[in-house]
């Protein structure tokens, strides 16, 4: 008997259902894929993830070739919570340009990453 004790105390923690699964929030998508080449930006970039966001620690920062900032205008998240839409200040001049986005998911996992495109002359 106090075998079947001891292995059950072993085994229930170890069991899948015996705690939650969290998990960072990934990127799934986002209006312009990592090295697009366009005609014209869009009024907003939109990058979609796996999980709900907290505003107040998500954001980004676009620069152009010559790594200077570019404004975006505020964050804000979709109505899910599980995108993050960065408008543009202002219409973006051909070149390349560099998004580097980071955001917190509501569980509490920091995700970064960056992203670049072109916009054609």
């Amino acid at each position: 008997m106090p075998a079947v004790v001891v292995l059950s105390a072993i085994a229930l923690p170890l069991s899948p259902v015996s705690r939650p699964a969290f998990a960072h929030a990934h990127l799934q998508a986002a209006t312009l894929a990592d090295k697009a080449t366009i005609k014209a930006a869009p009024e907003a970039i939109t990058l979609r993830f796996s999980e709900g966001l907290s505003l107040a620690l998500s954001g980004a920062t676009l620069s152009g070739e010559d790594q200077s900032e570019i404004g975006l205008g505020e964050a804000r998240l979709s109505d899910d919570g599980k995108s993050l839409i960065l408008p543009l200040a202002a219409a973006l001049k051909p070149g390349t340009y560099r998004l580097d986005w980071h955001v917190l998911s509501v569980d509490g996992h920091k995700t970064k990453g960056t992203t670049s495109f072109t916009v054609a002359p």
